[in-house]
C-alpha cells in the first residue's frame, strides 16, 4: 500500500500537466535596423498608440452616425392595481339630480408598443463635429508618428548601450589581464630586490581599480540589455544577440549628405502636431460660434396599444390600436445675459494663442535642427580625435611598459600611462555611441518622408 502511494505521488508530480521546470525564453538576434522595425511592431507604447488610432476612426463614425436617422423603439406595460374612480352628475345615469355616481375609466392593464425614428435637419454644433474628425484623425495618425520615433531614438540609444557595455567589458578584461602579468613580473623582482613595494603597490592600486570597473561593466551589460528587450517588447530576462560591431555601426553612421538635405518643415513631427492644435482651437471657435445658431430636427413615430380587464395581451382575438405622430422640433437661441459671446471671445482667443504657439514652435524647430546638425558634427569629430588620442595612448603606454621594464621610468610613471590609456578606451567607445545617437536626433527632425523613420 505504501508503495502504491509513492508510485502514485511521483506520476502526479512528474504529470505533464504538472511540470515545475519554466518553459525556455525564446533567444532573438537582431541588427539596429531590425531591433528599431521589431519594436515598433511589440513596443507597449507604440501598440497603444496604434489602438488610439484605430479609437479615432471609432470616434469620427461615432460623431459622423450622430446626424444620421435615428430608430429607437419601446415597449410598456400597465396594471393599475387599484383604479382612480372619477365622480359623474347622478343623473347621467338617470339618478337624482344634484348627486354624483362614482364611476371608473379604463381597463387595468394596458399595453403599448412604439418606434420612433428622429433626423437632424441642422444643427451648427453637428456640422462643426463632422468637420474637427478630419483633424482628430490626422492628430491621432501624427501622434502615431510621434510615438514610434521615441521609440526608434529609444531602441538606438539602448543598442548602442549594451554595445558600448559589451565593449567595455572586453577592454576591462584586457587591461585586467595585463596588469595581472605586470604585477606578478613586478613581485617576482621585487621579491628578488631588483625593484621597490612601491612599484607593487602602484599595480595593486590600478589593479583593484580595473577589476572594480570590469565587475560594474558586467552589470551595467545585463541591465542595458533588459533596458533594451524592454524597450522592444519582450521579456526583460530573454536571451538576446546584437549583430551589429561598435565601430562598424559607428562609421556607417557617418553621413555628411544629411547637412546638404532640404529641410520641409511639414514633415516635422513636432510642427505637425502643432498645426493639430491650431485647427482644433479653431474648430472650437466655430464651435462657440454655432451655439447661437437655431437647431430643427423632425421624428415620427408608430405605435399601438391594447387594454384589457386581465393580461391577455398574447391572444389572437385582443384588440389593438394603431396611432402615428409626425413632427418637428426647432430650438432657437434668445437670449442668454453675454454666456454665449463671451464663450465665442474666449474660443478666439485660444485660438490666437495656438497660432502664435505654432509660430513659436516653427523658430524652435529651426534652431533645433541647427542644433542637432551642429551636434552631429562635433560627435564625428570628437570619434575622428578619440580614435587618434587611443592609438596615441596605446603607443605612450606600450612604450612606458617597455621603459618600466627596462628600469628607465617608474611604477607612477608607468600608472600615468595606464590610466591615459583607459580614459582614452573609455572616451573613443562613448565617442562611437555619440555618433550614433546624434545622427539619429539629426534624421527625427529631418523626417523625409522616405526614410525608414516611419
Amino acid at each position: 500500500m505504501r508503495n502504491l502511494f509513492i508510485l502514485t505521488l511521483t506520476l502526479f508530480i512528474t504529470a505533464p500537466g504538472f511540470s515545475q521546470d519554466p518553459e525556455p525564453l525564446k533567444t532573438y538576434s537582431f541588427t539596429l535596423e531590425e531591433a528599431i522595425e521589431f519594436a515598433l511592431e511589440n513596443n507597449y507604447s507604440a501598440i497603444n498608440a496604434e489602438r488610439d488610432l484605430i479609437d479615432a476612426r471609432k470616434q469620427k463614425w461615432e460623431t459622423i452616425a450622430d446626424g444620421l436617422p435615428q430608430i429607437n423603439g419601446s415597449v410598456s406595460y400597465q396594471n393599475q392595481l387599484k383604479q382612480p374612480v372619477s365622480l359623474i352628475p347622478a343623473e347621467f345615469a338617470g339618478g337624482t339630480p344634484g348627486e354624483f355616481v362614482p364611476i371608473v375609466f379604463g381597463q387595468a392593464h394596458q399595453a403599448t408598443a412604439t418606434a420612433t425614428l428622429t433626423q437632424k435637419i441642422f444643427d451648427g454644433s453637428y456640422i462643426v463635429g463632422v468637420q474637427a474628425t478630419k483633424s482628430f484623425l490626422s492628430y491621432s495618425a501624427n501622434n502615431e508618428e510621434k510615438t514610434d520615433q521615441e521609440v526608434r531614438k529609444s531602441v538606438v540609444e539602448a543598442y548602442g548601450n549594451v554595445l558600448l557595455a559589451k565593449e567595455s567589458v572586453a577592454i576591462f578584461e584586457k587591461n585586467k589581464a595585463n596588469l595581472e602579468k605586470n604585477l606578478f613580473e613586478t613581485n617576482k623582482l621585487y621579491e628578488n630586490g631588483l625593484a621597490d613595494e612601491e612599484s607593487v603597490e602602484q599595480l595593486q592600486i590600478t589593479l583593484s581599480s580595473v577589476e572594480n570597473q570590469l565587475k560594474n561593466a558586467i552589470r551595467l551589460e545585463n541591465i542595458t540589455l533588459q533596458m533594451l528587450n524592454l524597450v522592444m517588447g519582450i521579456a526583460i530576462d530573454a536571451p538576446t544577440k546584437l549583430e551589429d560591431d561598435l565601430d562598424q555601426l559607428a562609421t556607417a553612421q557617418i553621413d555628411f549628405s544629411l547637412m546638404e538635405s532640404d529641410f520641409n518643415i511639414n514633415n516635422n513631427v513636432d510642427y505637425k502636431l502643432a498645426l493639430n492644435l491650431t485647427e482644433q482651437r479653431f474648430y472650437e471657435w466655430k464651435l462657440a460660434k454655432s451655439r447661437a445658431l437655431p437647431t430643427l430636427s423632425s421624428f415620427i413615430n408608430y405605435g399601438s396599444s391594447a387594454f384589457s380587464d386581465d393580461f391577455s395581451f398574447f391572444k389572437s382575438d385582443q384588440d389593438w390600436f394603431d396611432s402615428s405622430v409626425l413632427g418637428f422640433d426647432l430650438s432657437i437661441p434668445l437670449f442668454s445675459s453675454g454666456k454665449r459671446s463671451a464663450g465665442t471671445a474666449r474660443a478666439k482667443i485660444a485660438m490666437q494663442k495656438a497660432k502664435t504657439q505654432l509660430s513659436e514652435a516653427e523658430e524652435q524647430i529651426r534652431l533645433q535642427l541647427e542644433k542637432a546638425k551642429s551636434d552631429y558634427i562635433l560627435a564625428i569629430e570628437e570619434y575622428e580625435t578619440a580614435k587618434q588620442n587611443l592609438g596615441l595612448a596605446e603607443r605612450i603606454e606600450n612604450k612606458n611598459q617597455i621603459k618600466y621594464a627596462e628600469g628607465i621610468a617608474s611604477s607612477f610613471e608607468l600608472r600615468q600611462a595606464q590610466t591615459q590609456l583607459y580614459d582614452a578606451q573609455q572616451g573613443y567607445l562613448q565617442s562611437m555611441v555619440e555618433v550614433i545617437n546624434k545622427k539619429t536626433e539629426l534624421e527625427l527632425i529631418i523626417n523625409e518622408p522616405n526614410s525608414n523613420l516611419k
